[in-house]
C-alpha cells in the first residue's frame, strides 16, 4: 500500500513514523513534509495543502492507496471532497463534517441534538453580547474564536477587559463570531476516535498542556507536551465516551447526510458533574498524536485504510503498549508570539543515546548551507517513552537537554503532576 500523507507538523512525523513501521505500507509520500520526514519519507514541495488542485494533481502523479490529510485547513477548505471525487480513498472528513471544527457554534448545534454533554454557550456577533455573556457566566471568561485559530483562537481568564479585548479582536475579521460558554472545571483530557462514517474506535485518551509556561502559565499555545495513557482517568471512561459523544455525534453526522470520515478528536473536561466536551476536533491533535502513536501496536496504515473505506467492523479493540509516553515541545524565542526563526539546531544526534527517546520535527527547514534552522514557533517534539510516567519524563527530559537552539524555551512539568499521582477527578 502507498500512502500520501498531507501536512509538514511534528503531528505529520509521528503518523509517518507509523505509517513506515507497519509492513503492509510500501511507500509513504509526504507533502510537503519537513527534513526530519524527508529522511525516512520521500517529501514533495507543495506551496499550498489547501490548493484542492494542486493537491489532487500530486495525488494523480503518485497514485496512492490512501491519503491522510494531516491539518485541519485543508480538511475545512474542502481538500478531502476533491480528492474522493479524484476517486482516491481518504482518511479526513469532507469541509461538511470538518465544520465540526471549523465552527464552534455548529459543533454546539451538533451537539445538542446529539444529546452530548457540555457546557453552556453563547454565540455573539458584537462586544456588547459579549459583555452581557461574560457576566452571565462569571469568571473565569471563556472565550472562543469561532473559526479555526491554531488552538490559540481561546482566551481563559479572570481579566474582564482581556476577555472583550479578545472578543473584540476576533469580531474584528470578516464575518467575525465569537463563542463564550461557561467555565469548565477540572483535568483535561483527549481522546481521538476514528470513524468510518458509522463505527467510532478509540484510540488510548491523552492530556496535553496548553498554556506556554509551567504550572499553566501565561498564554495559550498550540500545546507544549502531553503524556499517555493517563493513570487517573476513571476505569471504563473510554467506553462510556464512546457511548456518550462519540457515537452519538457520528450517528448525528450521518443522519443530517455528511457522514464523518476520519478522526474525531474529543476535547472533555472531567468536571464535578461528569465529563464535558470542550471542544471537537476533525483531525489527530498535536502534540496528543506524538504520545498516542508511540504506544500503538495496532498497524496504523490498516486502520485508516479501514476507516476511509467504511470498513472498521473488522476492528474491534486495538493493541497497545503497556507503557507510558511523554512528549516535550522545544519551542522558539518568543513563542507563542512572533517566534524568531533561521536558528541553527544542533544535538539531535545525540539523542540516539537516550533509551526510547527520538525526535519529532515540526517547524524546521534546511538553510542554504544545508544547515538544520527552525521554522517555526514549535521546532521540536522530543518524544520518549517508559515503564511509566516517570521513566518516560526523565528520558525525554533527558534527550530535551541534548537539543541546541539558542533562546528556546520549553515547558518542565509535562506529565510531571500525573507521574506523582497528583491528578484526579472529583
Amino acid at each position: 500500500m502507498k500512502v500520501l500523507v498531507l501536512g509538514s507538523g511534528a503531528r505529520e512525523h509521528a503518523i509517518v513514523r507509523s505509517l513506515v513501521a507497519d509492513q503492509a505500507v510500501d511507500a509513504v509520500v509526504v507533502a510537503p513534509g519537513n527534513p526530519g520526514i524527508d529522511r525516512i519519507a520521500l517529501c514533495e514541495p507543495l506551496a499550498d495543502v489547501t490548493d484542492g488542485a494542486a493537491v489532487l494533481a500530486l495525488a494523480q502523479r503518485h497514485a496512492p492507496d490512501l491519503v491522510v490529510v494531516g491539518p485541519e485547513a485543508p480538511l475545512v477548505a474542502g481538500v478531502a471532497d476533491v480528492l474522493r471525487d479524484g476517486g482516491f480513498d481518504v482518511f479526513g472528513p469532507s469541509a461538511e463534517a470538518a465544520r465540526l471544527e471549523g465552527s464552534k457554534a455548529f459543533a454546539k448545534e451538533v451537539m445538542s441534538a446529539a444529546e452530548v454533554p457540555t457546557g453552556l454557550a453563547h454565540l455573539c456577533t458584537t462586544v456588547d453580547e459579549v459583555a452581557e455573556s461574560i457576566d452571565a457566566f462569571g469568571a473565569p471568561y471563556v472565550i472562543k474564536d469561532d473559526g479555526l485559530a491554531a488552538g490559540k483562537g481561546v482566551v481563559v481568564t479572570d481579566d474582564r477587559d482581556e476577555a472583550l479585548a479578545h472578543a473584540g479582536a476576533c469580531l474584528a475579521k470578516p464575518g467575525g463570531k465569537v463563542v463564550v460558554e461557561e467555565f469548565l472545571d477540572g483535568p483535561e483530557v483527549s481522546l481521538f476516535v476514528i470513524s468510518d462514517g458509522a463505527k467510532v474506535v478509540p484510540l488510548s485518551p491523552a492530556q496535553d498542556f496548553k498554556r506556554v509556561g509551567d504550572d499553566d502559565a501565561g498564554p495559550n499555545t498550540g500545546g507544549m507536551g502531553a503524556y499517555s495513557p493517563l493513570p487517573w482517568a476513571p476505569e471504563g471512561l473510554t467506553d462510556v465516551l464512546v457511548t456518550r459523544v462519540a457515537q452519538p455525534t457520528v450517528d448525528e453526522m450521518r443522519r443530517r447526510g455528511t457522514p464523518f470520515v476520519g478522526v474525531l478528536f474529543i476535547g472533555l473536561a472531567m468536571t464535578s458533574r461528569g465529563p464535558r466536551v470542550i471542544e471537537f476536533n476533525a483531525r489527530f491533535g498535536d502534540p496528543e498524536t506524538q504520545v498516542v502513536l508511540a504506544r500503538l501496536l495496532t498497524p496504523l496504515g490498516g486502520l485508516l485504510k479501514a476507516a476511509a473505506t467504511g470498513r472498521l467492523d473488522e476492528y474491534d479493540a486495538l493493541r497497545w503498549s503497556d507503557d507510558a509516553a511523554v512528549t516535550v515541545v522545544v519551542a522558539s524565542h518568543n513563542y507563542p508570539g512572533t517566534p524568531r526563526t533561521g536558528d541553527p539546531i544542533t544535538g539531535l544526534g545525540d539523542i540516539e543515546g537516550v533509551p526510547t527517546a527520538y525526535v519529532l520535527h515540526a517547524g524546521t527547514a534546511l538553510d542554504g548551507q544545508g544547515t538544520l534552522v527552525s521554522a517555526g514557533g514549535r521546532v521540536l517534539s522530543v518524544v520518549a517513552t517508559g515503564a511509566d510516567l516517570a521513566q518516560a519524563r526523565e528520558r525525554a527530559y533527558a534527550a530535551v537537554d541534548l537539543v541546541g537552539l539558542e533562546d528556546a524555551h520549553h515547558r518542565s512539568d509535562i506529565a510531571l503532576r500525573a507521574s506523582r499521582g497528583e491528578v484526579g477527578v472529583s
